[in-house]
């Protein structure tokens, strides 16, 4: 397939708002790609993705790399491609212009297809070491200079990893079942245990409901984790009956997977986070047989006490000098679920699944299985409530006996009990540089929700209060390196990080596109164990909004 042919379907839906018609737009099109291997492209790259989310393999290309290969192929200079987003406020639409006015040609013209752009950019992804940034800019270079303008524009797009097109996985999962004669369902639940929606549509396309049905969990292969929904009262939690309860500890949800000579640790965001935890897959490898992938927390303890969580997730970002980070926090893992054990355990019920979780696991000082009491008593739900908030955790899981695991979902087979009010975690998409002592510093942050349907960001404040200093220098450095647009203070990033935020009330607005805004928003932490698609939605904001108002 020519990438001129993809591009101009994305034109053709952009300004679509309807998520029927974007999923049937879709479904037509992915029916009429023949080239399986141009089918799993398309569906990556229509939404904004180059690779599935488990794939380490990093793009590397920042806005710098970006302005250099504009540069080259137009003679314009950083400073009036800058100008030019200011006018335009898009880098895709700025690249399409650029592109159209070029002064650089590739002497034999060539169509770029979709397969020789998946090797360019594998190519960007393999570059590493000495001449990494020569070499990518060159590549980036030769790219613009064989493009068409609307290629570019969405080159471009797909580079920044944001489409602009609305199109989120829930769509585009639809469009696959629409366009195979395949349920929903079936491709829901293939999405969910192989995370790449590519592989799912041409499994469907091939093979159709048995195709993907045949799909099965894999160790190496990270597994959408299950969910958890808000309880509002103890009697909510123990209506239908007995309640399998734990501890909801403050620390930060993994995965391991352990088995065929493969050791390897996964984020909640899937992110591979193995070397940054080299005592606990030591531990892993002395008390877990094989093969099996493992579901729990990792927690910092010092003294006997745990440390905040953001102790933890300094953890999953070090790179260098762990050894020196694992005597500073030192870590425990509770692992509370089981998905394979020489096979995949989902769809058996919690029960079952937590005595094979004993079969695999021998308890050390460092590796424990979660403590776990079945009641259907209020009072000792409270009791259990208590226990976890006097050893300085977040409250109680409250689970099924019964259920399956259901990857990726959140819905009553689990729940959760907190000790505040619910907070909301939301997509950090802009910020404005400080003044005074601060003005090194990006001292506000602008906070979005996700629109259930589209997948849409809508804004609904800013949180300027509850950062140290040591925080603010520590989210300079982050944000710095995603920015995307700036004028004066202002500056806008690409959708990467989700803060979790607490506030006074929720009120309705019509400054911010969601038609909320949050009253005295407040930082609680950043979530970087969460991916920008587990961030509060609008339906969420709204329930709460909604809740408010009755009490």
């Amino acid at each position: 397939m020519k990438f001129k042919e993809f591009a101009e379907f994305c034109e053709s839906i952009e300004e679509i708002s309807s998520t029927l018609e974007l999923t049937a737009r879709i479904a037509d099109f992915l029916r009429k790609i023949e080239d399986d291997e141009d089918l799993y492209n398309v569906v990556l790259f229509i939404m904004g993705k180059v690779y599935p989310p488990w794939d380490e393999r990093e793009l590397g290309v920042g806005i710098g790399l970006l302005y250099e290969a504009l540069e080259n192929v137009s003679g314009k200079k950083k400073e009036k491609i800058e100008d030019m987003i200011r006018e335009l406020g898009d880098l895709g639409l700025v690249s399409e212009k650029i592109v159209g006015e070029r002064r650089m040609l590739t002497l034999e013209f060539e169509e770029l297809t979709i397969k020789r752009l998946r090797e360019i950019l594998d190519e960007i992804a393999s570059s590493s070491g000495e001449g990494s940034r020569k070499k990518k800019i060159l590549l980036l270079t030769g790219l613009y200079g064989q493009a068409t303008q609307l290629e570019a524009k969405f080159i471009t797009r797909l580079l920044m990893n944001e489409m602009r097109l609305g199109v989120g996985e829930g769509i585009v999962r639809d469009a696959i079942a629409k366009a195979f004669g395949v349920s929903e369902e079936i491709v829901e639940r293939a999405y969910m245990i192989t995370n790449d929606l590519g592989k799912v549509a041409v499994a469907a396309k091939t093979s159709g409901e048995q195709g993907l049905k045949a799909m099965k969990i894999e160790v190496g292969i990270p597994v959408r984790m299950m969910l958890a929904q808000v309880a509002e009262s103890f009697d909510e939690a123990i209506e239908n009956g007995n309640v399998a309860v734990e501890w909801k500890f403050d620390g930060s949800r993994i995965q391991v997977h352990w088995g065929k000579g493969i050791l390897k640790i996964y984020s909640r965001r899937l992110e591979n986070v193995t070397n940054a935890l080299p005592e606990i897959s030591e531990e892993v490898k002395k008390c877990v047989k094989p093969s099996v992938i493992l579901d729990g927390e990792v927690i910092a303890v010092k003294d006997g006490k745990p440390m905040p969580f953001q102790h933890v997730l300094r953890r999953f970002r070090r790179k260098h000098e762990v050894s020196k980070m694992m005597e500073k926090i030192p870590l425990q893992l509770y692992v509370f679920d089981i998905l394979y054990a020489n096979g995949e355990l989902i769809d058996v019920p919690l029960e079952e699944r937590r005595r094979i979780l004993r079969e695999f696991v021998n308890e050390s000082e460092r590796i424990k299985i979660a403590d776990q009491v079945i009641t259907r008593e209020k009072e000792q739900v409270e009791k259990i409530f208590n226990e976890a908030i006097n050893a300085g955790h977040e409250g109680v899981m409250l689970k099924n006996p019964a259920s399956p695991y259901v990857p990726g979902k959140r819905g009553k087979h689990w729940l959760k009990l907190k000790s505040v009010m619910e907070t909301l975690d939301l997509v950090v998409v802009g910020g404005e540089w400080g003044e005074g002592k601060r003005s090194h510093l990006i001292s506000s942050y602008e906070l979005a929700c996700i629109d259930n349907s589209t997948g849409k960001l809508l804004r609904v404040g800013r949180v300027a209060t509850g950062f140290t200093d040591e925080d603010l220098e520590e989210l300079t450095e982050l944000f710095k390196q995603i920015v995307v647009y700036k004028e004066g203070k202002i500056v806008e990033f690409l959708p990467k990080y989700v803060f979790e935020v607490a506030y006074q009330e929720i009120q309705r607005s019509p400054k911010y596109e969601s038609g909320f805004a949050l009253r005295f928003p407040r930082f609680v932490r950043l979530r970087d164990d969460k991916d920008v698609s587990e961030a509060d939605t609008i339906k969420r904001v709204e329930e709460l909004y909604e809740l408010q108002t009755k009490t």
